[in-house]
């Protein structure tokens, strides 16, 4: 109370200090903070990837042409059964099948070979391992382009190479067999070195002991290969079989720039189903056709992952029983 010319006031009252935030409080904070961290990608999975998604299955359900998108006629699933009853649409989705095991096949265990000679101590082991990345590092239209060349009917050098040796020349381009050990080759070049590295890195992580115990019991390097290697590259192994194995069904750029048709050769012999998709949606401008095709190949992916995943726990539980 202080005194002043105009009568008695109260004295002012000093403000109360901010109260820290109960326990409750900075429960809630801090169970928020890893949903803020993990926020951002989950925006941009939804901006770019779920909403897209969703979208190419609504498309798939009307018809709608590259020149009038706004124009859209309600067909059900009058897409997919026309696709079902397309012989080019089988005829691309038996050469991804073809073309995928001609490529997977042979690229992996390639990869597994010369991971197994790169895990050995050599000399510019470096080199080697920078080495088996630049196929990787190349372009898809630069190295398409260059096989392309070797490939070539009269003027190729894979075919120069089969006169030498008693051969006739083989037409890459147009024979279908042929045509698609072409596109796979391509396919085998630009991933192996990757997958190699991939395998080389689960070999190191296989604990050492376990092959100085089989040295011990004197197996010899294929049986500690055989019985020590590949039970510790299982994991290692079914990834990159899954990873090919979705590789392959979008295959789009090596069938395309081989000759420079989007319809796979004169009889499309080497069309795969990417490949018949973009023919459909910017060729013929089905954009509704081309979505369902999108769609088809999204749930041909998630059966064989799904079928790769059931063999994967089959084994696993005979395993663990034996």
């Amino acid at each position: 109370m202080t005194l002043t010319a105009s009568g008695p006031t109260a004295a002012p009252v000093p403000p109360s200090p901010a109260r820290p935030p109960g326990p409750a409080r900075r429960r809630r904070r801090s169970a928020l903070v890893p949903y803020a961290y993990i926020a951002p990608f989950f925006t941009l999975f939804a901006a770019f990837g779920l909403f897209p998604l969703l979208y190419t299955a609504f498309v798939s359900l009307y018809r709608v042409e590259l020149q009038t998108p706004g124009d859209m006629e309600w067909r059900g699933f009058g897409n997919y059964t026309a696709l079902l009853t397309d012989e080019f649409f089988w005829t691309a989705l038996r050469n991804t099948f073809t073309i995928g095991v001609l490529s997977t096949v042979p690229q992996l265990a390639m990869a597994l070979g010369l991971a197994h000679l790169l895990n050995y101590k050599l000399r510019g082991r470096t080199f080697f391992r920078t080495a088996m990345l630049l196929p990787y590092a190349t372009s898809v239209a630069a190295a398409t382009l260059v096989f392309a060349q070797l490939f070539g009917h009269d003027y190729g050098l894979v075919n120069y190479a089969l006169s030498l040796v008693g051969f006739d020349p083989v037409d890459w381009q147009n024979n279908t067999v042929a045509s698609q050990i072409a596109v796979s080759s391509i396919v085998v070049w630009r991933w192996t070195g990757y997958n190699a590295l991939i395998y080389l890195a689960g070999m190191q992580s296989i604990p050492s002991e376990l092959y100085e115990a089989a040295e011990m019991d004197g197996a010899s390097r294929w049986r500690q290969f055989f019985h020590v290697t590949l039970p510790g590259l299982r994991p290692t192994i079914v990834f990159t079989t899954v990873v090919s194995t979705i590789g392959a069904t979008q295959l789009f750029g090596e069938p395309l720039l081989f000759e420079g048709s989007i319809s796979g050769g004169i009889s499309h012999q080497y069309q795969t189903l990417g490949l018949y998709l973009y023919e459909q949606g910017w060729g013929f401008f089905h954009l509704g056709r081309a979505a369902a095709i999108a769609w088809l190949m999204f749930l041909l992916i998630l059966v064989l992952v799904g079928v790769n995943a059931l063999i994967v726990r089959r084994r696993s539980r005979k395993e663990g029983r034996a």
